[in-house]
């Protein structure tokens, strides 16, 4: 049975404060969309509303084929008969509970038998390679194996759909980047359509099918991972994404399709840019191509700062005023106050309408 999610017009206000300002969006069956944005952008309002947690003010959701909310028809079904699996990020484990009754307390709700919820219980422990902890109390847990716990929880119920609000904010880096690869290899061996909320890029682009950026309530881009990386559809999330961040640089159109820069000019691709005459050029740091010694077509620059980190050295270019970040792989060469020259593609360049914010060009397609 499909579990595709349809999100239409769906607005949620907080007295004057509109949390979600008519967002649509569909997540198709078995995919994995990510909501990203800052906080306070409505991300998890939306989710909310989704598992039928906030009562939204306007709007309809779907889910598969039942229509779980509408405010135009009056319908808006409990949470607990949407079928619908939700991990919290501070887990929601019940303290004064052993992990096998903190699995199995939803299963006697639903009134299954002992051997069922007993196998359900094992199988869900089994997935999460947290076996033999049915005895622990959550207290006797690292916050990682709680996590653990909260997820196989979920996998017992067997919901349609996952739902998980920051599940890994509480955990340190090392811990969440295990359980990324452990998030994501969980989703693709039970194919759960999947709503994930996360304010972290990293994870939203190295775990999602498609991502949802949200700003002020606002849905800003939805697309796959790799096209809001290279082709930010606004300025906004184009300086949302990414890290090192990227170069984001006044100027103006110039003939011969070229931006005029304060300190320097940088050829682009031919486009229609219907007389837009103000324009921002948006360059991510490993488009940049950097020399110690001047060849054709570069520019120069001096090495301001040189921030090594081990995989890979972000270093900051400066020219005039003009301050620009330069990602090498590896350890640079490059030493402070070292003349460098730098190299534009422009196959490599995003253009926006420096009024509206919106994309103008897409790295030459």
């Amino acid at each position: 049975m499909s579990t595709t999610i349809v999100i239409k017009n769906l607005t949620k206000r907080f007295g004057k404060t509109i949390a979600v300002n008519d967002v649509s969006l569909t997540v198709e069956n078995g995919a994995f969309l990510t909501l990203l944005g800052p906080s306070g952008c409505g991300k998890t309002t939306l989710l909310r509303c989704v598992a039928g947690l906030e009562d939204p003010d306007g709007g309809e959701i779907m889910v598969g084929d039942k229509l779980v909310y509408s405010h135009a028809k009056g319908i808006s079904i409990p949470p607990g008969k949407r079928e619908l699996g939700m991990v919290f990020q501070n887990y929601a484990l019940w303290p004064h509970m052993k992990v096998d009754k903190n699995i199995t307390f939803a299963l006697e709700i639903q009134k299954l038998g002992r051997e069922e919820m007993i196998k359900r219980m094992k199988e869900s422990l089994a997935e999460v390679k947290m076996d033999g902890f049915e005895d622990r109390y959550p207290r006797e847990m690292s916050g990682g194996q709680q996590q653990r716990i909260a997820l196989a929880r979920m996998l017992a119920y067997r919901p349609k759909v996952f739902l998980m609000d920051e599940p890994l904010s509480n955990l340190d880096a090392r811990l969440r980047m295990d359980m990324r690869a452990e998030l994501k290899r969980l989703h693709y061996s039970s194919g759960a359509t999947t709503i994930y909320v996360t304010h972290d890029q990293v994870e939203a682009l190295t775990m999602s099918s498609n991502i949802a950026v949200m700003r002020e309530g606002v849905l800003q881009q939805l697309d796959p991972p790799d096209r809001i990386y290279r082709y930010p559809a606004n300025l906004f999330v184009a300086d949302f994404i990414g890290n090192p961040k990227v170069n984001l640089l006044d100027g103006t159109m110039t003939a011969n399709d070229n931006v005029a820069l304060e300190d320097f000019k940088i050829s682009t691709i031919p486009i229609d840019h219907n007389m837009i005459e103000k324009v921002v050029i948006a360059i991510r740091p490993e488009d940049i191509t950097i020399s110690t010694s001047p060849i054709p077509g570069t520019i120069e620059f001096i090495a301001y700062s040189v921030l090594p980190a081990g995989a890979d050295t972000t270093i900051v270019a400066k020219r005039g005023n003009t301050e620009l970040n330069v990602k090498e792989m590896g350890i640079s060469k490059v030493r402070m106050d070292e003349k460098i020259w730098l190299k534009f593609d422009p196959a490599n360049l995003n253009l926006y309408d420096k009024e509206t914010g919106d994309l103008i060009t897409q790295n030459g397609e």
